[in-house]
């Protein structure tokens, strides 16, 4: 085939598994934990690269920030034939029990964000696949860390959230935000939903973990918040559930 539009690749890479950061910064330090990788390709926000886990391929290409490339990127990534799709990115803690460092992996997304509604009408829920997101709990386990499972909250505007009071529909930023408090959403990103809905409309796997930098709800009462820009936790595990799914595949 042709290479693609967007992310300029074809379907000569064979990988069915693919690890989607958001930052093409990361790409290297997550292909440096597969089996020789190397650069397969630089494309707009789209910078990839191909290793092996247990002897199957897998690619690491970053989308960039929010649905509009996430969906564009997966949507060409499938097309070449992957069919398994991991987002490993950051997020600001809501929940009070999210802290500064903890993991977070994403069971469903609130879709506060415009990329899914041109797929699935809103009443659609944005969920994980389950396999591929409890090889993720097990890697989280394995590793010792500190996680949480539960709802997100994806959102297009990242001051939208962080200066709801100055934006013309604060009224509707700060309601819904105190909603998405008061049922439990653990944290706020922007990829997870599009991700999601996309690969739920192609009949893809999805799953997603997060890395939590800090908690704003917990510095507005005064509370105790670490801030953690170290990304290699959520790398890890990601890595760790697809060398787990590909041996489970493997029987």
């Amino acid at each position: 085939m042709e290479k693609l539009y967007h992310i300029q690749l074809d379907d000569s890479h064979g990988a069915k598994y693919a690890i989607l950061p958001g930052d093409p910064g990361r790409v290297e330090k997550i292909a440096a934990l597969l089996d020789q990788p190397r650069l397969l390709g630089v494309n707009r926000e789209y910078t990839t690269w191909l290793g092996t886990l247990e002897g199957e391929p897998v690619l690491v290409m970053s989308t960039g920030m929010g649905g509009p490339s996430t969906a564009i990127g997966v949507e060409e990534l499938y097309m070449t034939g992957v069919r398994n799709f991991i987002r490993v990115g950051t997020c600001g803690g809501m929940n009070l029990e999210v802290m500064g460092g903890d993991l977070v992996i994403a069971t469903g997304a609130i879709r506060m964000e415009g990329t899914s509604r041109e797929y699935l009408p809103i009443e659609f829920p944005a969920v994980a696949d389950f396999e591929l997101t409890g090889f993720l709990v097990d890697a989280a386990k394995a590793g010792d860390y500190r996680y949480h499972t539960g709802v997100v909250q994806c959102k297009d505007s990242f001051y939208g959230q962080h200066s709801p009071g100055r934006m013309p529909v604060s009224y509707e930023l700060q309601n819904k935000w105190q909603a998405w408090l008061k049922g439990g959403t653990l944290a706020s990103e922007m990829e997870s939903a599009a991700l999601y809905i996309v690969c739920q409309s192609l009949g893809a796997k999805a799953a997603c973990i997060l890395n939590t930098i800090w908690n704003q709800e917990r510095r507005a009462l005064g509370m105790d918040d670490t801030e953690s820009h170290d990304t290699m936790r959520g790398i890890r595990v990601a890595v760790e559930a697809i060398r787990r799914h590909i041996l489970w595949e493997k029987g």
